[in-house]
């Protein structure tokens, strides 16, 4: 469980406020561009501070715990693979940095990297993969970490239709098997139908309380109408 303890945090003429509870799950965050979605993420993987209140997981209280202590992994869009690494070496960073791997270790690198559809590629380098297996990479090394929150900034927002599709199913199939809670900022209402059962908005300077996905979309309020369209 994911806990906003009347946070507020300030950022010269930008403020963001959150003060609600996450129970374990898959959750959409929306919001119009600016609004400060990816700032959420931030604060939640200990790269920005509150300036007010407390974050908590599982009851304790993570808010001044740096982001390497933190039980977070993150998934961005550009997805920071390293192009003179290869597959397995990328992969293998999740478990140490410096790939001083043993056995086990190794082992298991060919097991997640098995488990999204990514067997055969471990000595090709990220240039050699198409944008859907570069993703692929990406998520492999989060999973290999098997931490219990995860945080995906418009992971897949490069991907065509049918690759984020995929993407989108993959990871829902992942998370369902792993029990992880994952906040996704995604600017598609389709995405967020089809991965999300609850959506935070953020809006008006405030991460709201998650809703169900499906009415909020169905009936937005005014400000994420308009961003909508």
């Amino acid at each position: 469980m994911l806990e906003f303890r009347d946070i507020l945090l300030r950022q010269g003429d930008f403020a963001l406020a959150a003060d609600f509870t996450l129970p374990q799950g898959r959750y959409a965050v929306i919001g119009a561009s600016g609004s400060g979605k990816s700032t959420l993420l931030s604060l939640v993987g200990g790269f920005l501070a509150p300036d007010r209140g407390r974050l908590a997981w599982d009851g304790q209280d993570i808010t001044g715990m740096v982001p390497g202590r933190r039980p977070v992994s993150m998934l961005f869009q550009h997805h920071n693979l390293f192009p003179h690494l290869t597959v397995a070496q990328n992969v293998g960073m999740g478990l140490r940095p410096d790939l001083r791997l043993d056995w086990a270790q190794k082992d298991r690198v060919a097991q997640v990297l098995a488990q999204v559809g990514l067997s055969g590629t471990a000595a090709r380098r990220p240039g050699a993969l198409s944008g859907g297996q570069q993703s692929r990479v990406a998520l492999a090394r989060v999973l290999l970490r098997a931490r219990p929150l995860l945080l995906l900034d418009e992971p897949f927002a490069a991907l065509g239709p049918a690759l984020k599709s995929e993407m989108l199913d993959l990871l829902s199939a992942i998370v369902a098997d792993t029990g992880a809670t994952v906040l996704m900022v995604t600017h598609d209402p389709a995405d967020a139908r089809a991965f999300a059962p609850q959506t935070v908005l953020v809006e008006d300077g405030r991460a709201h309380a998650p809703r169900p996905t499906g009415p909020l979309l169905d009936d937005p309020p005014p400000g994420l109408r308009a961003y909508l369209g």
